[in-house]
């Protein structure tokens, strides 16, 4: 019989018929994925206890006989239950199994078993539903089997309807007792000074414990094992991207006229962070940058002094944003600050889909022929029938809102055009590592002079349902002092529970109210039948409006002929109006603290003092109105970032805002590993100074090959 290897298909080790089921259900195809599913949770197998004394709601095993067995429809929807009596020759307990008439061949009258399960009670009976067993020929061999493994934890898997976690466990032991060698990814002096058992014995205490103290080291290994071999992937990738030939971008005049004219000076992060991006373009590789920084510190400012630093040698730039509002916007801020003499001469260019036939005509033509050095876009971009003359740098605008396709896709009408990532969500030092490993990450910490801050209040309903006259009020006094209001909604319609196309959507968690109860509609009907809004000017937005209509509204409210704007989240990024003063955000508690940082960041942007008003119904103690009380608590967003993080977990974080090797991690965990990660990363980058192309590591090549195949090899390129 041939070896089994990690490399070996399931198909050849475990037979078609299970190899076709394991791939249906979990994708995987060879022993390496099978191993890599590790147990979500252990079970503890409990005392041999007796029938007669089985605790209700606890984990138990028992030895006994099989007394009877029977079938029957069930009461009021369609299926059987298979109901079995066992004894222990004092007592007897049920075991039910729904929609499960196969197992009679198993459970027959007279076999014995070990059976562990949680206990449960129907009419007061005890019974097990659905427990776990294995039968035994011989019951002397039963109940000392049973001895034996009483200490042995019982795994527990990620499991579907087709492949359940016993029948995991008993296919992935059948293929370990095959499996004689494991390659370790990490170096042996490495394994050896962090004191890490080798790889088939960590693969082995993890899915097969003789007892609860050897699943710790073998976890701990393997996080080590994750982390270090997805930290090498990454620099893998930046090594290849730096092994790309650029088109050098040296800065010139354009770029001294513009600075010249700038009516204020830079901050001290944002000439930091320029210097870096202005020495990345003339580098002889593509630049591969993040920035991230909070709403109005600037990023839109450091992204166009590059793109005029690409259009010295008459290259364009393209700016890509997730909506046609944004990309407006954007489009006029940018022609503000090249002002009259610059515009003209770089011929900023919007194209989207909602333009008219004959103006985005015009506008894909001046792209083509390179007239417009400067291009704004949504998805239009990406049409194949839109091509550059000399696309030198995309600019990714709140990047977590395109996938990796859509970003290869624009990179691709260039020559290994250089990148610029910006993002308005502060992302907390491990997830920064961990999902963007591969991009050189700058920070902008500090706000431009004169911002007057923001006041930011919980309007707790659920204890002071009187607040909420008082809210509306409030934006009352706003207006009367010639300011304007933003109202944002979880949804347009709360009675058709109308989701926003343009909108992130907002996440379901533990605390939230049941159902949204304030669309947009609903806001704007309530404030029509207002008397004290009768001379308040009120307008709604929200995705479904057509773009020339969205942009009219936002252009009126910037102008200030609109004094309470009543939308969804559409205006969580990108919109600038400095004489708005208050933002009302309804049922706070339906949106994350990322979303919620975002949206508060629309107010206080000049010198006005900003109010924020959070409304919740949620209780006191959830994990809901926790959220919205630390926004209340700090208006730092890189402190939120840390917060949203170990409140919600790395799973929502991640996300599928990126794919292959970062889009899901098996026992790493982002919050609880981050000095992991850190020594990780510092030893992968130590191993790959030393050997490049990992001649000298087949152990650590091969765990990247497993771990970050063609697919993902192909999207940690696109990224």
């Amino acid at each position: 019989m041939p070896p089994v290897t990690l490399s070996s298909t399931l198909e050849e080790v475990v037979g078609a018929k299970t190899a076709a089921t394991l791939r249906r259900a979990f994708g995987m195809t060879t022993v390496g994925e099978l191993l890599a599913h590790y147990p979500r949770r252990y079970a503890r197998r409990g005392e041999l206890t007796p029938i007669a004394s089985l605790p209700v709601g606890e984990q138990v095993t028992i030895v006994a006989e099989v007394r009877s067995v029977s079938v029957r429809p069930m009461r009021g929807r369609p299926g059987t239950l298979l109901e079995v009596v066992i004894s222990d020759g004092a007592g007897t307990v049920n075991l039910t199994f729904f929609n499960q008439q196969w197992r009679q061949a198993d459970l027959r009258v007279g076999r014995q078993g070990i059976f562990s399960g949680k206990v449960g009670e129907f009419k007061q009976q005890k019974q097990f539903a659905h427990p776990d067993y294995e039968l035994f020929d011989d019951e002397g061999e039963a109940r000392q089997s049973a001895e034996a493994r009483q200490r042995q934890p019982i795994p527990i898997y990620p499991a579907t309807s087709t492949v359940s976690s016993w029948q995991l466990h008993k296919t992935i032991v059948a293929v370990l007792s095959r499996v004689t060698e494991i390659p370790d990814p990490l170096p042996e002096a490495l394994r050896r000074a962090v004191g890490l058992l080798p790889a088939l014995t960590a693969v082995r205490h993890l899915h097969t414990p003789d007892d609860i103290e050897q699943i710790d080291p073998a976890r701990h290994t393997l996080r080590m094992h994750e982390a270090f071999v997805l930290q090498a992937a990454l620099l893998q990738q930046r090594q290849e991207v730096r092994a790309l030939a650029a088109t050098a971008r040296p800065a010139g005049e354009l770029l001294e006229r513009f600075d010249a004219s700038l009516p204020f000076a830079r901050t001290p992060d944002q000439v930091t962070v320029g210097d870096r991006i202005e020495a990345d373009l003339q580098a002889d590789w593509p630049m591969n940058r993040l920035v991230q920084g909070e709403v109005g510190s600037g990023k839109t400012l450091v992204a166009l002094r590059a793109m005029l630093q690409v259009a010295q040698s008459g290259g364009q730039s393209a700016l890509i944003a997730p909506t046609e509002v944004l990309a407006a916007q954007h489009l006029r801020s940018i022609a503000r600050m090249l002002g009259p003499r610059l515009a003209p001469e770089l011929m900023p260019t919007l194209l989207t889909g909602q333009l008219p036939a004959a103006e985005r005509r015009k506008a894909a033509l001046r792209v083509a022929s390179g007239q417009a050095r400067i291009v704004v876009g949504t998805h239009a971009l990406l049409s194949s029938t839109t091509t550059f003359a000399d696309l030198g740098l995309v600019v990714v605008d709140e990047q977590h809102r395109f996938g990796v396709e859509q970003r290869e896709t624009l990179r691709a009408k260039g020559n290994a055009p250089h990148v610029l990532v910006l993002t308005a969500t502060p992302i907390p030092r491990t997830v920064a590592m961990t999902v963007f490993g591969d991009l050189d990450v700058s920070t902008i910490r500090t706000l431009p002079a004169g911002r007057a801050g923001i006041e930011t209040f919980v309007a707790p309903l659920a204890e002071k349902p009187g607040w909420f006259a008082r809210v509306w009020e409030r934006i009352t006094e706003e207006v009367a002092l010639g300011r304007q209001a933003f109202v944002v909604c979880a949804a347009i319609d709360a009675a058709a529970k109308e989701p926003d196309p343009d909108a992130p959507s907002a996440p379901a968690v533990e605390g939230e109210t049941e159902r949204t109860r304030w669309g947009v509609v609903q806001v704007a009907e309530m404030l029509a039948r207002d008397e004290s809004y009768r001379d308040v000017r009120v307008e709604v937005l929200h995705g479904k409006m057509p773009a020339d209509q969205k942009d009219a509204v936002m252009q009126a409210f910037a102008r200030g002929e609109i004094d309470v704007l009543v939308a969804t989240t559409v205006v969580e990024v990108g919109v600038d109006v400095p004489n708005a003063s208050t933002m009302v955000i309804l049922e706070a508690d339906r949106f994350g603290v990322s979303q919620l940082h975002q949206l508060r960041g629309r107010v206080g942007r000049g010198g006005l003092p900003g109010l924020c008003l959070l409304v919740t119904e949620a209780a006191v103690g959830t994990m809901a109105r926790s959220r919205v009380q630390a926004v209340a608590r700090t208006s730092d967003g890189f402190e939120l970032a840390e917060v949203d993080l170990e409140l919600r977990g790395e799973g929502d974080v991640l996300g599928d805002a990126q794919s292959g090797a970062r889009s899901s991690l098996r026992l790493l965990r982002v919050v609880a590993d981050a000095d992991l990660i850190a020594r990780a990363r510092a030893a992968a980058e130590r191993v790959l100074a030393e050997d490049p192309t990992l001649a000298s590591h087949p152990g650590l090549a091969d765990a990247i090959d497993r771990r970050v195949g063609q697919q993902e090899r192909a999207a940690l390129a696109k990224n």
